[in-house]
């Protein structure tokens, strides 16, 4: 009986043996991060590489203006406003507090200028009268700021102002925060302004030095906002790209400025380390030409979407293995950008990644002339 038993809990700690060798393992216990709320994303694929309590409610500071700067650079690629428009600083935005470039009511600086201001010197006067400018209200900007969330699904999110500036019901997530980063750089002119270090406003009258420490410090980093005020403590959102992977590590409500610039550097450098984007890994053998059944155009190349690139630990590089799903014909009409097939990644068997392989132009259906000639081909060549 006994042996029997020895037998049973033998066997049964190896099934517990095994079945804890098939759980996932994080790096979390690794890394040592004074900030109660982090994460790190990967930014073309938005695969999470570390998280630690991301979706706690918190207040963000200044990393609100995020958002801001997303709204209007959106505006400025939809045409709705320009650079070179000038906007006009109300006796509102100019009562802001905290961080500002001491605008002056009536003061007219670009949207350029506004925005560099917000960018590098975390301008909330700045950005007031921008938001006001892009929708005719504080109120109105906020309101849009919302919805955008919504869409973007930041669910742990609700802003009561565009500058971040303490008020009750001002919450988001270190989570809800990679979300508008990630879209904020997919707008690549944003870089042009959250990696600047030091510039000048008033035709140089005014220095402006990046509040971003990791600017001047951290190899490869070109954004995005810090914040901090006595009650969300010290935030940041830290972009950073290098062999073509950007990485972004956000930081909510870290005990002190070093801490925060501490730990977003360790989870930058633990996302470098360990993972890379593995380009290029579509030749061109592996595309094939696809019939297009009654088009005006009988046979049609695809292609395959921007940034096909897939993330993956730098140990597996080597062992990426491809599945690819290509339908032999289409039926015309075809549109450019229509999705054709996939190519799926796997490594050691597990799904990794896919790409869309897409049609690379526009087919219409032929016309009855066509049909006729090519039917008459048909007959004469066999």
């Amino acid at each position: 009986m006994k042996k029997t038993l020895v037998k049973i809990m033998a066997v049964i700690c190896v099934m517990l043996l095994s079945l804890y060798s098939f759980v996932p393992q994080t790096f979390a216990a690794e890394i040592s991060i004074s900030a109660p709320s982090a994460i790190l994303i990967e930014a073309q694929t938005g695969q999470i590489l570390f998280e630690k309590d991301s979706h706690i409610k918190l207040p963000p500071a200044s990393v609100t203006k995020i958002m801001t700067m997303l709204l209007v650079i959106e505006a400025i690629d939809s045409g709705q406003i320009k650079m070179e428009d000038m906007v006009r600083c109300s006796e509102f935005a100019a009562s802001m507090g905290g961080s500002q470039v001491y605008l002056e009511p009536n003061e007219e600086m670009s949207v350029h200028d506004m925005l560099k201001a917000v960018a590098v010197a975390s301008g909330n006067d700045a950005a007031v009268a921008l938001a006001e400018f892009v929708a005719g209200s504080h109120e109105e900007f906020v309101k849009r700021m919302n919805k955008r969330a919504k869409e973007l699904n930041m669910n742990d999110t609700n802003f009561i102002n565009c500058n971040g500036l303490d008020e009750d019901g001002h919450v988001t997530s270190a989570h809800d925060i990679s979300i508008m980063s990630k879209e904020l750089i997919s707008h690549p002119r944003i870089l042009e302004f959250t990696s600047i270090w030091m510039d000048s406003l008033r035709n140089g009258e005014f220095g402006l030095v990046n509040t971003n420490k990791l600017i001047r410090f951290y190899q490869g980093a070109n954004g995005l906002k810090t914040g901090s005020t006595s009650v969300a403590k010290y935030c940041l959102s830290a972009s950073a790209t290098r062999n073509d992977m950007t990485l972004i590590a956000v930081i909510l409500a870290a005990p002190s400025s070093k801490e925060r610039f501490a730990d977003a550097t360790k989870l930058l450098d633990y996302g470098f380390a360990n993972y890379a984007i593995a380009n290029s890994l579509i030749d061109k053998e592996d595309m094939k030409e696809v019939k297009v059944l009654k088009g005006a155009k009988q046979i049609t190349m695809p292609g395959t979407e921007e940034n096909t690139g897939v993330l993956v630990e730098k140990s597996k590089l080597e062992n990426i293995e491809k599945k690819i799903t290509l339908p032999a014909e289409v039926e015309a009409p075809v549109k450019k950008g229509q999705k054709l097939g996939e190519v799926e990644y796997f490594v050691g068997g597990e799904k990794v990644g896919s790409t869309d392989i897409i049609a690379a132009e526009d087919i219409k259906k032929a016309g009855l002339v066509t049909i006729f000639v090519r039917l008459a081909e048909n007959l004469l060549y066999g």
